[in-house]
């Protein structure tokens, strides 16, 4: 890759394998600051099996649908339900970790944004990772609650403009090229 070249890809599943878990075990909607997560000990096999899936050896660009990794939300069904919370929260921090490996060099510093910057033992776990620490984008002056939002408007106008919104570093797309539909009221 060229230096400042555009490079983008889905690291793992994120927070949709433990929310799906805590609506559906817990009766929440997510794990809230991790803290369910934090009272269970994550089951080391389930880990290597997740990090095996060959999903993680494809280079880059490459993406997910939320469906992907159902084999270890299944698998974590069967243990205690905080193991399960713990097994689903460290395999999301390992994902990312692993995700780095595909970087030309590794970051200067990991920014964290998304629900998981919320998630204290996600947090914990990519700082242990990492020998160092996870941050949350509002280190850099970032409103993490409002980045998607701001993502979405960005695609939105550049459909309003017939601009490209999917580019080859980005999704693999052959060419650039445009997406959506646009929906007039009434």
């Amino acid at each position: 890759e060229a230096p400042g070249a555009l490079f983008a890809f889905d690291t793992g599943p994120a927070n949709a394998l433990i929310d799906d878990f805590m609506r559906a075990v817990r009766d929440k909607p997510y794990d809230d600051g991790g803290v369910y997560a934090a009272t269970g000990e994550a089951a080391p096999e389930l880990i290597e099996g997740f990090l095996a899936d060959p999903y993680f050896l494809r280079i880059p660009p490459k993406s997910l649908d939320r469906g992907a990794f159902g084999g270890l939300a299944k698998a974590a069904r069967k243990l205690k339900p905080a193991d399960a919370a713990a097994t689903l929260t460290l395999a999301s921090a390992a994902a990312v970790i692993r995700g780095l490996e595909h970087l030309p060099e590794p970051p200067a510093r990991l920014l964290v944004a998304g629900g998981g910057r919320h998630n204290a033992t996600m947090m914990a776990m990519l700082g242990r990772m990492l020998d160092g620490t996870a941050e949350p984008v509002e280190a850099v002056g970032l409103d993490g609650d409002m980045l998607e939002a701001q993502a979405f408007a960005y695609l939105a106008v550049r459909v309003a403009r017939g601009l490209p919104t999917s580019c080859p570093g980005t999704t693999g797309v052959a060419a650039a090229v445009g997406g959506g539909i646009v929906s007039e009221p009434g």
